[in-house]
């Protein structure tokens, strides 16, 4: 695992945490900011692993 598969993981997590507690306390901008977050998460973390997988192919 590299360390670009790591922080999107990690942005996806905190991501979500923000998301979720957004809807939980009615925030519709904090539901919103988390939801970007998760989903910016989500492309870092492919990012990191279209690396992994391009340098096992060589």
């Amino acid at each position: 695992m590299n360390k670009e598969q790591v922080k999107g993981r990690v942005e996806e997590a905190k991501g979500k945490i923000k998301e979720v507690t957004g809807h939980v306390v009615g925030n519709k901008d904090l539901e919103l900011e988390g939801n970007i977050q998760k989903n910016k998460g989500k492309v870092g973390a492919g990012l990191g692993d279209l690396k992994d997988d391009l340098k096992a192919a060589k």
